[in-house]
């Protein structure tokens, strides 16, 4: 576990370590901001991640998919999704820097009226915000409200988030990365069913590497297993098996490049029930086995 811990957070300044969760799906809110450098290797981690650019573009690969991040617009992503920064492209003479906001996934997936947006997070969105709903002096704002420990200042900055991703919703966002499934546009489905979703997304991250069954996942609403795992199928478009899986590649794909864990362990810490499961899955998913996957990897940090 210690091997672990440090491989999640070796790109991370070590007095920011503390906001990284690395035995569940969660990790603690914080912000930071800095100069950015480009990863060596992708990482995951416990959060909701929001951020601004400024002095620069940058690009980012994403779960094996290349994405531009604009300069001046509030990104927001599920940062559970193994990501990279693979490129920094200066506009201008100053340094660029990086304002990064860590929203830990319980505190996201509770915050009210975003339902969408959460739903698409977690199914793997890259959402950019419109201009002018977000600078970078505002973000930088409540920069200066997280750094002052002020209570007050900061409980007024997250309802003041709350209230922007409110407001983007409705708005034309920008998807640099599409989700992997598209929310449900049924009229008949109402915030309560919404939330037994988010309660059955929570459980699954929280729990993906133990053994989960349908009937586990419908437990956490009192819902019956049939209506439960219908109502998450009629939403996500995905069924909750396939949804588990899913999110057991990308537990094991970001263990895969960030540690020297060997396969079988890794294929146990994600889920799976065996090596031949795991192996099946994972060329499914990506192409190439977990060998291929890990030497490509090791490839780019040696070059």
């Amino acid at each position: 576990m210690k091997k672990q811990r440090r491989s999640l957070t070796r790109d991370v300044p070590a007095h920011e370590r503390r906001f990284y969760g690395t035995t569940n799906a969660f990790g603690r809110f914080g912000m930071r901001t800095f100069h950015p450098v480009v990863m060596k290797q992708p990482h995951w981690h416990g959060h909701v991640e929001a951020n601004i650019i400024s002095g620069a573009t940058m690009t980012y690969e994403v779960d094996n998919k290349t994405v531009e991040i604009p300069e001046n617009r509030f990104v927001i992503f599920w940062a559970g999704v193994p990501h990279q920064l693979t490129a920094i492209h200066q506009t201008g003479p100053d340094k660029p820097t990086l304002t990064n906001l860590y929203i830990p996934v319980d505190t996201f997936l509770f915050l009210p009226h975003i339902s969408r947006l959460q739903i698409e997070l977690l199914s793997g969105a890259l959402v950019a915000l419109p201009e002018e709903l977000c600078s970078n002096d505002k973000f930088l704002g409540w920069y200066r409200d997280y750094r002052s420990h002020d209570f007050e200042r900061l409980e007024i900055m997250k309802m003041e988030l709350n209230a922007l991703l409110r407001r983007a919703l409705t708005c034309e966002l920008t998807y640099l990365r599409e989700p992997i499934t598209e929310p449900g546009s049924n009229r008949d489905l109402t915030s309560a069913h919404i939330g037994h979703v988010v309660e059955m997304v929570r459980f699954i991250l929280e729990n993906v590497n133990r053994p989960i069954t349908n009937a586990d996942v419908a437990a956490v609403t009192g819902l019956h297993e049939n209506y439960a795992t219908t109502l998450f199928s009629k939403i996500m478009r995905i069924p909750v098996k396939r949804f588990i899986i899913r999110m057991r590649l990308l537990r094991a794909r970001a263990q895969l490049i960030e540690s020297a864990t060997a396969i079988s362990v890794v294929a146990e810490n994600s889920g799976f029930s065996s090596i031949s499961q795991f192996y099946d899955h994972f060329k499914s998913a990506y192409g190439m086995s977990p060998h291929a996957m890990r030497r490509r990897y090791a490839e780019k940090v040696l070059r």
